[in-house]
């Protein structure tokens, strides 16, 4: 392989979660199209992961290496956790635990989309008709994670649509909340290289959203166009003054009580792009020379988030596990 590295074969992975039943869990995402890639144990270590994301020909990442693909979400199960009832997971939104956000899938047809799972008897975060915002829905994910429904198409166009097909779906994005925008934009931008995508400001409501991603082949889109067909977008949220405290944190997850683990970014040359992070003076939580697990680095965004840097195995010739 090159001795060099290039941004712009990055690619946004996936998100990992912490789930209490993976049964449950896997079967809730199944449910909303994605399929089971990969499974990974580690006996040794007493935990499993499990790799769910769109994998039908219509999707964008369909068919592709498991490290070659964007939208993924990596389910995290500690061996006995299904059988503890005291454990529970922090889904980030609750007091004074918030941070990671949601998950989010783009689908056909809304309002048949949000029917369907409701008819199967998952509960709800929020209803398209709860609130101002017709526009978007909150599922609930068994261990309580939110997980937003967007439309790919208007809300009207799609109004008394009956069918949805899950094979067009996409995982959109991922949300986690920021203290300070600049610092959060220039370290995604700057130092993992991606690509502001949309801007959407709320004075009323004191917040902007920021969407993030690698361009791939499809390159930027123009400032406003919908980012509805995407999979494998950063969201992140800023709620307006948290900047000026000092004293403000946001809960990473991995603290007790755990929750959302980390984002994962895939790139061409694992030695390569760890050198280049190093050269830029990023926080490191795990060094390729630390521990056991010499093929992971995880380096720390602004606010403390876990970003994982995994070598993309269709560039490399070789597997990582």
């Amino acid at each position: 392989m090159a001795s060099t590295t290039d941004i712009k074969t990055y690619k946004f992975n996936h998100s990992m979660i912490r789930v209490k039943d993976p049964k449950e869990s896997v079967k809730f995402y199944s449910f909303l199209g994605m399929s089971l890639i990969k499974k990974l144990e580690f006996p040794e270590a007493k935990f499993d992961l499990y790799f769910l994301g769109y994998d039908s020909p219509k999707a964008v990442s369909g068919g592709n290496n498991l490290w070659d693909r964007e939208g993924l979400i990596e389910l995290t199960h500690n061996y006995g956790t299904e059988s503890n009832p005291d454990y529970k997971i922090n889904n980030g939104n609750v007091e004074p635990y918030r941070g990671f956000g949601h998950t989010c899938i783009s689908v056909d047809n809304i309002q048949a989309a949000c029917q369907r799972i409701e008819d199967a008897g998952y509960k709800f975060q929020k209803k398209l008709t709860d609130g101002r915002m017709r526009h978007i829905a909150f599922a609930l994910d068994p261990d309580g994670y939110w997980v937003e429904i967007i439309g790919q198409k208007p809300l009207e166009e799609t109004e008394n649509v009956k069918e949805t097909n899950v094979e067009t779906y996409r995982m959109n994005h991922t949300m986690i909340r920021v203290k300070d925008p600049e610092k959060s934009l220039k370290f995604y931008q700057e130092v993992l290289g991606m690509s502001l995508f949309r801007k959407h400001e709320s004075q009323a409501g004191g917040f902007t959203l920021y969407f993030l991603g690698y361009p791939g082949e499809k390159g930027v889109p123009a400032e406003g166009q919908s980012t509805a067909d995407r999979e494998g977008l950063l969201e992140l949220t800023w709620n307006h003054g948290t900047e000026k405290d000092e004293n403000f944190s946001y809960h990473d997850g991995n603290k007790e009580p755990q929750g959302f683990g980390h984002i994962c970014i895939t790139v061409d040359n694992l030695e390569a792009a760890c050198a280049r992070l190093e050269s830029l003076n990023v926080n490191w939580k795990k060094r390729l020379t630390d521990g056991r697990m010499k093929n992971v680095a995880f380096v720390l965004d602004p606010d403390g988030y876990w970003v994982e840097i995994v070598q993309n195995e269709r560039l490399a010739g070789k597997a990582n596990f």
